[in-house]
């Protein structure tokens, strides 16, 4: 039997059959504007250049330009809200709440250690009633059962699974947020994605072993909100 599509956070697969995509899942960037990512990236583009600054909901551009290099889990856990809720608090609003709970840390030397997952989940669940397991060893086969569980895995990889095509000098320090599998390929978004196609994309799971470290945070949508912990 063919899968079909579930409305966000339906309970149950088809007939006990592994799930589908989650669908529809918004793009969300860490960047304001997306057209800019590839310049930013690759070619030395200041961020805090950005027209678009404030629909991030920055208090001003000097924290924009300071911080969206860091909102790649913010940016999922954004995406995740509006697909959950239709609605979502900016980016500096849950990157604000974020911080109180510490899942970043500012250094000494001005760097930003972070997103911490486990301070991360608290928030997540204290704030959002979004439930999320911290999930330290993951192989891409258990990701891919989360999937088939309904769950979207905000799953470390390299940042250069925006160019698949070439093999990562490293594997991690970049989250993406996986929406499920199908025919053998992890359907995600990436907050830094280049392109449209880098944004919303697809690999087969070999490949995504490729650039995936290993880790991530596990999301149930399903979880009802007032029972999250």
């Amino acid at each position: 039997m063919s899968l079909q599509q579930l409305p966000c956070c339906a309970p149950d697969a088809v007939g006990g059959a592994p799930r589908p995509l989650h669908s529809p899942v918004p793009v969300i960037t860490q960047y304001a504007s997306a057209g800019l990512i590839g310049a930013i990236v690759y070619e030395g583009h200041d961020p805090a250049a950005d027209p678009a600054w404030a629909s991030s909901g920055a208090p001003d551009r000097a924290a924009y330009g300071r911080w969206c290099g860091h909102l790649c889990g913010i940016a999922c856990l954004r995406m995740a809200l509006l697909h959950r809720d239709g609605a979502a608090p900016s980016l500096f609003r849950l990157l604000d709440g974020a911080r109180r709970h510490g899942a970043y840390v500012r250094q000494d030397d001005g760097s930003v250690k972070g997103l911490i997952y486990a301070p991360f989940a608290r928030y997540a669940a204290a704030a959002h009633g979004l439930a999320a397991e911290v999930l330290p060893e993951l192989s891409t086969r258990r990701l891919v059962e989360l999937l088939d569980e309904g769950r979207m895995v905000m799953a470390s990889v390299s940042k250069e699974i925006r160019r698949p095509e070439t093999d990562p000098p490293s594997r991690g320090g970049h989250l993406v947020l996986a929406v499920g599998h199908r025919a053998g390929r992890v359907h995600f978004r990436n907050p830094s994605g280049h392109t449209d196609q880098a944004r919303a994309a697809a690999l087969p799971v070999d490949r995504f072993g490729v650039f995936f470290a290993g880790r991530g945070v596990a999301l149930d949508l399903a979880l009802p909100r007032a029972t999250a912990r």
